[in-house]
């Protein structure tokens, strides 16, 4: 049975939503609340595993499952990434403090070379995905491991996304309005790429997936970020809390049409069965 959602402007829309607020909420428990990105990364990856589960073992789509899942894989993203790629060094400690939380303060990778392992290790899984012979298409995933290797992919995607947006933010000289601006144009530039035949729209749905973790990222740090340097110091918790509320509502809505869309009879008339209308990411 039908375990993904279709992929529509709304699926966009949420999908932007909860990558930023896995951001902000990232931030918000290794930063704020000063547990660290060691201890938070343990915790986040745990939440990870048990709504992972709760999606794995629903025999049916279920909006809720899915994108608490999603956000999920955002926060531990967030904090996966921040513990490779930062050091106890002071541009990464706020107000004055010399230790955040207790473990490890993170491995110091640096962006780019945390990046060039996020995209060998999401490369590898795709190789996996291919050799198995199973689809791409997220709208034909109906097997425990297809789904399994799919959630893989997100995770990775999204600890990737959040490197990007980082170093987009912090390292590239663009800031973070600079940085968001960036890739909204390119995922305007694979929007339009939709009307070329030849390039297969499966493989612009996995960019723009990866894509929309460092439009969060960025996005969040604008919001949360101090004024100083560029954000509008709206702070992790009030942040996290809007975010939390829009996303929900979103949630309840696509929970909402979905009920509806099963409630209603399938007998949609003989021209039903000849025309099919195209859906997101085929070609």
């Amino acid at each position: 049975m039908k375990k993904l959602p279709e992929v529509t402007l709304a699926f966009w829309i949420m999908k932007i939503a909860a990558t930023t607020l896995g951001e902000t909420a990232g931030d918000l428990f290794a930063q704020t609340l000063k547990l660290g990105y060691f201890l938070t990364t343990i915790a986040l990856f745990l939440v990870f595993v048990v709504t992972l589960v709760v999606q794995l073992r629903s025999s049916h789509y279920n909006p809720f499952f899915y994108w608490t899942v999603i956000l999920s894989t955002s926060m531990a993203g967030t904090t996966m990434s921040d513990f490779m790629n930062r050091d106890a060094s002071t541009k990464f400690l706020s107000n004055g403090a010399t230790k955040l939380g207790w473990g490890p303060q993170g491995l110091g990778l640096g962006y780019p070379e945390g990046a060039a392992i996020l995209i060998s290790l999401l490369l590898l899984i795709f190789l996996g995905w291919k050799l198995s012979g199973m689809t791409f298409q997220i709208t034909e995933i109906v097997t425990f491991r297809g789904e399994a290797l799919f959630w893989a992919a997100i995770l990775v995607s999204n600890t990737l996304g959040t490197s990007m947006g980082d170093f987009l933010s912090d390292s590239s000289g663009l800031g973070y309005l600079g940085g968001a601006s960036l890739v909204t144009g390119v995922l305007l530039v694979l929007v339009a790429l939709m009307k070329v035949p030849a390039v297969p729209n499966v493989l612009l749905f996995w960019i723009a997936f990866v894509l929309t973790r460092p439009l969060g990222a960025t996005a969040g740090d604008f919001l949360t970020k101090p004024v100083a340097k560029g954000g509008l110091d709206l702070g992790t918790l009030g942040s996290s809390v809007v975010l939390l509320a829009v996303l929900f509502g979103l949630m309840a809505y696509a929970q909402l049409k979905e009920r509806r869309t099963a409630a209603t009879p399938e007998f949609a008339g003989p021209e039903a069965e000849t025309v099919q209308p195209q859906r997101a990411g085929h070609r």
